[in-house]
């Protein structure tokens, strides 16, 4: 089946220059296949979603994405730079360029908060660390964390705290690309918004392109320009929440029915038309 492309959605204001491009990308490990001749291009700027249901393979494109894995076949761009057989020189100036926040934060249990956000520049800069601690208290406040919470250990942070400590560190570089792994997963209600405010506005602000996995309809509905559904191996659909929300697939579909999903669409189509 090939892919499909849902209605475009007229709001949405993203640049057309392709930062990430893969190409008939298939994935096996062993017998089992995980992927069958993907195909998507994400654009500069854009807040873009993997989706799809377990085992359907969303992980494993971003570890694909970000060098932590490769395909069986096919082709992977970042930034103009194919992934394969990229050298080991090339492949760490291309990590410098993104930034990723993985869904339990990945932070070092024995570094505090502000350690954990220096060490990429420790790590990859000259800074002296005075430069490098004031670039990282500056990096914790712009995501919305008090200055006493960078004197904290990751064992004393709670959930909402923990993904905006993770979100600082992924940032500390000042990346183009910034890869988010299930960013609202185990939030309450207005710690998970505050995420999604956070995200649009550093996009906003830096002109980041997001790409990101989530289970979050919320944080669909209310920060994605385009989403990506996986099921079968393939990417069923790309489009808006909006544009996809009206698609009759059989592998779209069940994202939108049910009372919450049901309920959600209608806020936000009654939002667009207030």
């Amino acid at each position: 089946m090939s892919t499909q492309t849902a209605e475009p959605d007229l709001q949405s204001s993203t640049s057309d220059e392709t930062v990430i491009e893969m190409r008939h990308v298939s994935t096996k490990f062993g017998e089992h296949v995980v992927h069958t001749d993907i195909n998507l291009e994400i654009h500069r700027s854009e807040i873009f979603a993997i989706i799809g249901g377990s085992g359907s393979g969303k992980s494993t494109l971003l570890r694909e994405m970000i060098l932590l894995q490769q395909p069986s076949s096919g082709t992977i761009k970042i930034l103009g730079t194919d992934l394969n057989g990229i050298s080991e020189e090339s492949a760490l100036a291309l990590r410098k360029r993104w930034g990723v926040m993985f869904q339990n934060g990945g932070l070092f249990g024995a570094l505090t908060v502000k350690e954990n956000v220096g060490l990429p520049m420790r790590e990859h800069t000259t800074l002296s660390d005075a430069e490098i601690d004031e670039i990282a208290d500056k990096k914790l406040v712009m995501t919305g964390l008090k200055p006493e919470a960078s004197q904290q250990y990751p064992s004393e942070l709670s959930g909402g705290m923990m993904k905006r400590a993770a979100l600082a560190r992924a940032l500390s570089l000042d990346p183009e690309l910034l890869f988010l792994d299930e960013p609202t997963a185990g939030l309450d209600p207005v710690s998970a918004a505050g995420v999604d405010e956070l995200v649009i506005q550093l996009r906003d602000q830096f002109k980041l392109t997001v790409v990101m996995i989530t289970h979050d309809l919320d944080l669909l509905w209310r920060v994605t320009d385009r989403v990506a559904v996986l099921a079968d191996g393939k990417v069923q659909e790309v489009g808006s929440m909006l544009a996809l929300s009206k698609s009759n697939h059989p592998a779209v579909k069940p994202f939108f029915t049910g009372h919450r999903a049901r309920s959600l669409q209608e806020q936000q189509i009654n939002a667009l038309h207030a």
